[in-house]
């Protein structure tokens, strides 16, 4: 029976999570399945991935062949490290406790990494959104001094109409005065 590691689709249209589980290869992709390995989200920023590391090494090490994707998850989380690290063990090159501490500074890089990267993506996001509060603030102080000089050209214009109806109210009468003499 030819096993598969493998990713089954569950979740919504357009809102893909995944299993990552070993298969007979022959059964459809969300069929049958032998043993859960653990969940895939793509959607979250970086993605979450929860693996059994030392099961699906097992399963490595028995045989199994992971799908591409699922290769590149269990190379991500160090399954196929680990598994070359414990074929070295097998064959008296290093001593468990060398690989143990191998795969622990990979795996302690790795999660420092990750971090890094999540901290540099929120770094981002902070600042993109105060870059666009910046741009809105500007944004709203050109419309009210838009707003200001409209009003104040509004206002001059008033005040000249009325200076001029005044003017225009003073010269009849000046006229009509001298006409009543």
């Amino acid at each position: 029976m030819p096993t598969r590691i493998r990713l089954q689709r569950h979740g919504k249209k357009n809102q893909p999570f995944y299993h990552i589980v070993v298969a007979d290869g022959r059964v459809p992709r969300d069929g049958k399945f032998i043993e859960k390995l653990g969940t895939y989200n793509p959607l979250t920023n970086p993605a979450t991935i929860e693996l059994n590391v030392e099961r699906a090494t097992e399963w490595i090490g028995m045989g199994a062949q992971p799908s591409d994707t699922a290769r590149r998850i269990l190379s991500y989380k160090g399954v196929l490290l680990k598994h070359h690290l414990q074929v070295g063990v097998n064959k008296g090159a290093i001593s468990q406790e060398q690989a143990d501490v191998k795969f622990n500074e990979w795996l302690k890089a790795k999660e420092n990494k990750i971090a890094n990267a999540k901290s540099e993506n929120e770094n981002k996001l902070r600042n993109v959104k105060k870059e666009r509060l910046e741009a809105e603030k500007q944004h709203n102080e050109n419309v009210a001094a838009a707003v200001a000089a409209k009003r104040k050209a509004a206002a001059e214009a008033e005040a000249a109409a009325k200076a001029e109806a005044e003017a225009a109210n003073e010269a009849p009468a000046a006229e009509e005065a001298p006409a009543a003499e």
